[in-house]
């Protein structure tokens, strides 16, 4: 994460920006202290949208509740080539 003073970050705003869109997110400091840290809006919603458990997931599914028609094979072994 490349860090900006912030007296630097906003002389050099559009290339900041920029950085936050392609290199990732950037530190912005004041006095040495790090006070802030810009990121893409793809990296903000990432961070607000976070992705669904995998439990989740398969609760949403629309194939919920409908009969697959699996079947499995009831032996006790398979034969298999090492």
């Amino acid at each position: 994460m490349k860090t900006w003073q912030l007296q630097e970050a906003k002389g050099k705003f559009s290339e900041v920006v920029k950085s936050a869109q392609s290199k990732g997110p950037q530190n912005i400091t004041v006095h040495g202290e790090p006070v802030a840290v810009l990121i893409s809006r793809r990296d903000y919603l990432k961070l607000i949208n976070p992705k669904p458990s995998f439990v989740e997931l398969m609760r949403s599914s629309p194939l919920v509740g409908c009969d697959l028609g699996i079947t499995r094979e009831q032996t006790a072994t398979r034969n298999i080539k090492l």
